[in-house]
């Protein structure tokens, strides 16, 4: 009987879902285009390594710094707002990349797209708190996160197709024309629930019936809400255990070929055709297991926190599977456990980008997705960094594996025994509040 009722319901959500998940596809290729087009502006501006690094490394500073104040903001003024101009600036920093100059026009660009997309991930993880119930919230994350990987399939080689026939301006100009285009969608579809004239009543029932997050501020206020939450260990278990997935994440993401071609002696090519297996397991895990397992078990009666951390945890171990590929010198079997690697990382990553809906107070979901992710971000600084100082050392990446297990290890205790149950943290008290006499 309750199935049939819920068949009822309209789906309208599903397309903010989606609508939610094309924004973080694209918000991936805008931030790989300068990886793609590198060898054409070191060429063409006679950039040095050191420049070349400075570029790739812009984006990430803003990026980073902004996470914290970006989040406050959010819980502020909401996601419709703070979205439409975010997506807007992305747009505005792949012109500005387009047209430039030199070196300090591009470097300009890229702190202004990490400026710019510094909510991209908070205003996913807020609106989906918003708009869905607790039931369909695992495969409503799963979307958006599963997009951030799936950008390393698509992303690639049609930016490398369009640099290679027209150039890298052109490259640029594409990523530009997919964030208006964006910028557009999401200024005219996206509302939130209480204010979207096209969501049925029904479907809002249902929606906050099923345990949404309440809209709107905090009366507590942006600064006393960030010092409420870090001061409950909820808080610092999901970031250190959420910052610990990061360090892997990232050390993929930047060393995946680089490995592939010095350990494997692989060409570029062939490397790049290897690279896309384990992303193309990580995208189907993060659907299948962080997204459609969780919301099914927990349909079906099953503990909603133990389900959660049952993934999370789960996922994080089978992250472990990063030391098998440093017993193998066969790149089938590197990318067998490498993809068991991905995969559990990917199954454990929409649980990570659930919780600040889940756990937070009114009002402070965006906070804690913006403290989550800058540790996350900062770990995703280190990774790429450290790995290349134990390679240049060891001309190895056994160590460097080993260092991503161990910060694995420490993420586990973490999400095991400091982030305790997933349940909502208790609202701070009202700016202005009188406290008892004690």
């Amino acid at each position: 009987m309750k199935t049939d009722i819920t068949k009822k319901i309209p789906k309208r959500r599903w397309g903010i879902g989606a609508l939610l998940g094309v924004g973080v596809l694209i918000n991936y290729i805008d931030r790989i285009g300068l990886s793609v087009a590198a060898p054409q502006i070191k060429e063409l501006f006679n950039l040095t390594p050191v420049e070349l690094g400075l570029l790739f490394s812009a984006f990430a500073w803003s990026y980073s710094l902004l996470q914290i104040p970006v989040g406050m903001v959010m819980d502020r003024f909401g996601p419709t707002r703070v979205g439409r101009w975010g997506a807007f600036l992305w747009g505005l920093a792949a012109t500005i990349t387009a047209f430039s100059s030199g070196f300090a026009g591009i470097f300009a660009a890229r702190i202004l797209l990490g400026i710019a997309e510094a909510p991209a991930f908070p205003v996913s993880a807020k609106a989906t708190g918003y708009w869905f119930p607790r039931n369909e919230r695992g495969m409503a994350t799963a979307i958006f996160d599963a997009a951030a990987k799936f950008s390393n399939v698509i992303g690639v080689p049609l930016l490398a197709l369009t640099i290679v026939t027209f150039g890298w301006r052109w490259g640029f100009g594409l990523t530009a024309v997919l964030s208006f285009s964006y910028f557009i969608a999401f200024y005219v579809l996206y509302r939130d629930p209480s204010a979207d004239p096209k969501l049925s009543k029904e479907e809002l029932r249902y929606i906050q019936d099923g345990g949404a997050s309440p809209e709107g501020p905090s009366e507590a206020g942006a600064l006393n809400m960030l010092g409420y939450l870090l001061t409950k260990t909820k808080i610092w278990g999901l970031t250190i255990g959420f910052a610990a997935y990061g360090y892997s994440f990232y050390l993929f993401l930047t060393w995946l070929p680089g490995y592939l071609v010095q350990t494997m002696h692989m060409s570029i090519l062939k490397s790049a055709g290897y690279a896309a297996i384990p992303w193309l397991v990580a995208t189907v895990a993060d659907l299948f297991v962080g997204g459609w397992l969780i919301d099914h078990l927990i349909s079906r009666g099953k503990d909603e926190s133990l389900v959660r951390k049952g993934v999370l945890v789960c996922g994080m171990v089978l992250g472990l599977a990063v030391f098998g590929a440093t017993q193998t010198t066969d790149p089938a079997w590197a990318i067998f456990w490498i993809s068991i690697a991905l995969g559990g990382l990917a199954s454990a990553a929409p649980v990570g980008w659930s919780l600040p809906s889940l756990i937070a107070p009114k009002g402070g979901a965006g906070t804690i997705g913006g403290i989550m992710n800058f540790a996350n971000n900062l770990m995703g600084a280190a990774a790429p960094i450290v790995t290349g100082m134990i390679v240049g050392a060891t001309n190895s990446f056994t160590n460097a594996f080993m260092v991503a297990g161990v910060i694995l290890l420490i993420g586990i205790v973490s999400f095991v025994f400091v982030l305790g149950k997933i349940e909502a943290i208790p609202d701070p008290e009202p700016r202005g509040a009188i406290q008892p006499a004690r």
